[in-house]
């Protein structure tokens, strides 16, 4: 089942390659929604954009911090259009059938050594409830989380006249996840870190999962005692991975 892409949503911190998605979508109809320095940007090359303030009805707020978060947005990404068009309709309901959104380095900048107060304003909020609402709703959004992604996308629009494919959506969906997944542990094992406590979460970037047995704790121990993770004998290496409890 193809979807056809009539509005997209695009607010990006690595901007790379950007304005040729942008170009594409627009080149096929599609009505383009943005924020900040995107919007600045994509406007600089001739595009026309829309400010996210007409579907939300309310002006970015608090240095930024307040931009996609709100019910009209999030209402637009996740309703089922085979199942809540009556009530989308209702509700005056705008469908966005494409997020296009990367996050905040939060990385790169812990790396540099940030304070914790100062380090908080590069974690993301909103561009995570954007890329997890269109991933949930994969059957009917798109969900791009990397311009490495766009190429593959430009082809597939320009050949369907601006529609993407189910499989197409679905590995999206995937992607984002993954990226969403990966943002969480690197914020989570930072502040473990940071209190001194050992890290719990259990991480395998950009590599294969390999099959994990759950040993239980040793005899004579709770149930709620800590185990550990057991990987087969026979099981793929790790690639820049991390297996941690």
């Amino acid at each position: 089942m193809n979807v056809h892409v009539r509005r997209a949503l695009l607010s990006v911190w690595d901007k790379t390659g950007i304005v040729e998605l942008a170009r594409c979508l627009a080149r096929h109809g599609t009505a383009l929604y943005s924020t900040g320095k995107t919007a600045s940007l994509l406007r600089e090359a001739g595009l026309s954009v829309a400010d996210v303030t007409e579907l939300t009805g309310k002006p970015e707020a608090f240095g930024g911090r307040m931009k996609t978060l709100s019910y009209e947005i999030s209402s637009g990404i996740l309703f089922d259009r085979d199942r809540d068009g009556a009530e989308a309709e209702k509700l005056g309901t705008i469908a966005i059938d494409m997020v296009v959104a990367n996050l905040y380095p939060f990385a790169e900048y812990r790396d540099k050594g940030l304070p914790l107060p100062e380090l908080v304003e590069y974690v993301d909020i909103g561009g995570p409830t954007m890329i997890r609402a269109a991933a949930k709703n994969y059957r009917h959004v798109a969900s791009v989380v990397s311009p490495s992604a766009y190429a593959a996308l430009v082809a597939e629009l320009d050949a369907t006249g601006g529609a993407l494919s189910l499989d197409t959506r679905t590995k999206l969906m995937r992607a984002a996840f993954r990226a969403t997944a990966e943002y969480d542990t690197q914020i989570a094992e930072h502040l473990d870190k940071l209190a001194g406590e050992p890290s719990r979460t259990l991480v395998f970037e950009r590599g294969e999962t390999p099959p994990l047995r759950r040993k239980p704790p040793p005899k004579g121990r709770g149930p709620r005692a800590a185990g550990a993770w057991k990987i087969p004998h026979r099981a793929p290496p790790l690639r820049q991975g991390a297996l941690v409890q």
